[in-house]
């Protein structure tokens, strides 16, 4: 069974190098082993031609939320792949959130779905990421 304060270390570790959801202005909702959630107001530049969110913002968002919650102990876990779906147009100004939750763990290897919903609670988007478990510490782990 994973320890909680392994995980939470762990988080703490990956979201303080993680200088691209702090970019985006991310912000950590809930933190569990297996599930996660966190949200990110779109910001203009974060819009594309159409003036919608870019994709690739709402991919981040998403991915983001997953690797939170896949890293459940002291142990690098990473994607392997990840699919989305797009349902809904947002623009600037909207906030989006993602949760984030296990689906399966088969030794290193995991399945997670992200479900990406505005503020008003309509879909977004729908994730699927798929998890490998390395067996090496975070960077800066002192073990």
């Amino acid at each position: 069974m994973t320890d909680p304060a392994d995980h939470f270390a762990g988080q703490r570790r990956m979201l303080q190098r993680d200088r691209a959801s702090a970019a985006l202005g991310m912000v950590v909702e809930r933190d569990e082993p297996g599930e996660a959630i966190v949200s990110m107001t779109v910001r203009d530049d974060m819009t594309n031609g159409f003036s919608i969110t870019h994709g690739g913002m709402v991919f981040a968002l998403a991915d983001t939320a997953f690797a939170m919650a896949c890293n459940e102990d002291s142990d690098v876990t990473v994607a392997a792949g990840a699919d989305i779906s797009f349902l809904k147009a947002t623009h600037a100004g909207q906030t989006l959130t993602a949760h984030a939750r296990r689906r399966a763990l088969a030794g290193r290897s995991g399945l997670y779905d992200v479900t990406v919903t505005d503020e008003t609670g309509d879909v977004v988007a729908e994730f699927r990421g798929r998890s490998f478990t390395t067996r090496r510490a975070h960077p800066d782990d002192p073990s």
